[in-house]
């Protein structure tokens, strides 16, 4: 996702550097939009007035912002740390912290819209963090954001995100199911969702999903792995709050069959075919 959100911000005249810790993709993106490419987060952020983070988890964020080669050892007094990654709260506070001791601001704000979204620059941002820092970067991602909104301080982009993957986990887990009782009650499904999605059933996941699973094409999306990372950090954070979330906790069993059975790699709407097979299995 960070490739094409960088791409956009070039395309839109920013002067952008990036680093990458597989160098080969940072040379092709350059080799695409002509900016520059770091040997280290420190280089790449050194006399930047904004820095833009995206990778996989807590661990892989603070590998990329902290110690002598992260970012923030070479940021200056006044630009601003983004981070897009899709992490815990905690780590937003604890980064929030440690910029500001150094002057710098921080904004956490995770995306929802996938890799297409990335691409269409048509992401929804959420962010926490100061207002003023949030009013510094939003011009910039917009340039690859059709919504970006701040939500409180810091952390509280991250806390949204869990929302947003609570939502997803349980209308993915209904429409699978719904997909598979159509077939068990001889539907034809093609026609079910074609007159449901019309009325209040409808969702971005109906509408874009259901031909992939009827067709049991999982091979694209958002990988069960990172989706399964995301509800363990919600579950985390509903520890911590007291949220009591069992339909989350019971979909993210789900998620751990999709893996047990070797799609951990496969796009969420893959719990239609743990339900294929488990009906299999009982046969």
């Amino acid at each position: 996702m960070g490739y094409h959100m960088a791409g956009h911000l070039a395309r839109a005249g920013y002067a952008v550097t990036v680093f990458n810790r597989t160098r080969a993709r940072a040379l092709q993106w350059s080799a695409q939009f002509g900016g520059s490419v770091a040997a280290t987060p420190a280089q790449a952020a050194a006399g930047a007035d904004a820095v833009f983070c995206c990778v996989g988890d807590d661990d892989s964020v603070r590998a990329m912002v902290r110690g002598p080669d992260g970012a923030l050892a070479a940021m200056r007094a006044g630009a601003v740390l983004v981070d897009h990654t899709t992490a815990s709260a905690e780590l937003a506070r604890e980064l929030a912290a440690i910029a500001r001791e150094t002057g710098v601001g921080f904004v956490d704000a995770p995306v929802s819209g996938g890799e297409a979204g990335a691409r269409q620059g048509v992401l929804t941002v959420m962010a926490g963090g100061e207002e003023t820092d949030f009013t510094r970067v939003e011009p910039l991602i917009r340039s690859y954001a059709r919504a970006a909104r701040l939500l409180g301080p810091a952390g509280a982009g991250q806390l949204c995100k869990m929302v947003n993957q609570i939502c997803i986990a349980g209308v993915m887990a209904g429409l699978a199911e719904a997909l598979h009782f159509a077939r068990r009650a001889g539907l034809d499904a093609e026609a079910v969702i074609d007159v449901i999605s019309q009325g209040a059933a409808q969702s971005w996941q109906m509408e874009h999903r259901h031909r992939t699973m009827l067709a049991g094409e999982y091979d694209h999306g958002f990988a069960v792995d990172w989706m399964r990372k995301d509800l363990g950090i919600v579950l985390s954070e509903a520890r911590r709050n007291r949220a009591s979330l069992p339909a989350t906790a019971l979909v993210d069993q789900f998620y751990a069959d999709v893996q047990a059975m070797g799609g951990g790699r496969w796009d969420t709407s893959s719990l239609l075919a743990r339900l294929e097979r488990t009906t299999e299995d009982k046969a």
